[in-house]
């Protein structure tokens, strides 16, 4: 179809969006989209974000162990609970957690089993039970089952990812090169890596290296006047500070928070969306993981403040889930990284969330318990989290739901409560 032309102030924010690595995309109703309308934003964290790292299970006997060098401390970890805490990265999501307005799934995955990026990001995005199940994604199916009406959808890329992709039209806008290159090269790198001994450490060093320069350049140099100037260093994994935490990178963070809080300002319009889908990547950590996902965390985290700060009143009316296509796995490996591996952990978050524990059950990490004696065993299929938001915070119905939107889920029981 024909790409639509971005208004100015949409303009900035798609070439902010296209400065830090991130394809934003919004679907929604105009119909639906006024004030006090409910909201539900979807975060896609390419490349197997590793869950034992966003919510660390230092109550879990066996994490310490398991986890070896890079595992975090207890003393270092945002306490939510007497198992789990949160990674000191998150401190925003932290802050809502003590409200009650944030959450943990700590055992979920998709229905996908073989722990290929490109087949578990297929069923992640499709809804499906199978991989190539549909070429449609469930967000686009909701939205036909939502009912007729105005449409505005726009996606950031040269194509709609897929979870939007189907009979609802979206516009497309795209920015050229660079979208998300800087922040998808080095996961391509690291998975291509991962088997080789000399290489694999080496590139991970490579990527440290060059974050301290970007931060030591950034420190030396005046401040940038736009958010385009923080690219870089938003794309960059940083070196370890003491705690577990990423080096510092204000400026970097303050692009990311921005990039929320404009999102937000967008879905707050009269006739802005009702739902947003937003991809990060970088989440692929074979070697040198601490300082990667302290990083990538830190800027997830900021999306997530800038999406609270932004929508302002009508974030009692927002749910916001963060997901990834596979966890990784249990142990460390010989490079201080982790493999694809299988359950991972997602974040819900939300002025519409019931205050309470973990979503789902804890299978611990005995060896018994690990699936296939490498990764956290799944206990929570990814497609009922969003089976129970439809329903029961969107208020659609149950039964197109099961049978249009996430077709061959009968094993995966809709999540109930949460809102």
């Amino acid at each position: 179809m024909t790409a639509a032309s971005p208004s100015p102030s949409r303009r900035s924010f798609l070439a902010a969006a296209a400065s830090l690595g991130v394809a934003v995309s919004f679907v929604g109703r105009q119909a639906h989209a006024a004030t006090g309308a409910k909201k539900l934003i979807v975060v896609v964290c390419r490349g197997g974000m590793d869950g034992m790292s966003v919510a660390p299970p230092v109550g879990d006997p066996d994490y310490a162990a398991l986890r070896g060098a890079i595992a975090i401390k207890p003393e270092e970890v945002l306490k939510l609970d007497g198992t789990f805490g949160l990674h000191p990265s998150l401190t925003a999501v932290h802050a809502l957690a003590l409200k009650g307005q944030a959450r943990i799934a700590p055992a979920i995955a998709t229905p996908d089993r073989a722990r290929s990026h490109f087949e578990a990001q297929d069923v992640l995005e499709t809804g499906e039970a199978k991989v190539y199940g549909a070429d449609s994604g469930w967000l686009n199916r909701t939205l036909q089952v939502m009912g007729p009406g105005r449409t505005e959808a726009l996606s950031v890329g040269g194509t709609a990812p897929l979870i939007l992709r189907g009979p609802v039209q979206a516009a497309s806008w795209s920015p050229g090169k660079g979208v998300d290159e800087t922040a998808r090269l080095p996961t391509l790198l690291q998975d291509l890596y991962k088997g080789d001994a000399l290489l694999g450490p080496a590139f991970a060093r490579g990527l440290e290296t060059e974050a301290m320069a970007q931060a030591a350049m950034t420190a030396m140099a005046p401040a940038p006047t736009t958010v385009q100037g923080m690219a870089p260093a938003m794309n960059a994994p940083a070196m370890n500070a003491p705690g577990g935490r990423p080096a510092d990178n204000r400026q970097g963070r303050e692009a990311a928070r921005k990039l929320g809080s404009t999102l937000a300002g967008f879905m707050r319009q009269a006739d802005g969306p009702q739902i947003a889908a937003l991809s990060l990547d970088g989440f692929d950590t074979h070697a040198g993981q601490p300082g990667q996902i302290a990083t990538r965390l830190a800027y997830l985290d900021a999306v997530l403040d800038g999406l609270h700060e932004g929508l302002g009143p009508d974030w009692k009316n927002t749910v916001v889930v963060a997901a990834t296509e596979f966890g990784r796995t249990a142990r460390v490996n010989g490079t201080g990284g982790t493999d694809h591996g299988t359950a991972s952990t997602a974040l819900v978050l939300g002025g519409a969330l019931k205050p309470g524990g973990i979503i789902g059950d804890w299978p611990t990490l005995k060896d018994t318990a690990l699936f296939e004696n490498r990764d956290v065993a799944p206990t929570l299929d990814m497609r009922g989290l969003f089976k129970g938001v439809l329903v029961d915070h969107l208020g659609v119905e149950r039964t197109a739901v099961e049978r249009k939107v996430f077709a061959d889920s009968a094993g995966a029981n809709a999540v109930t409560g949460l809102v």
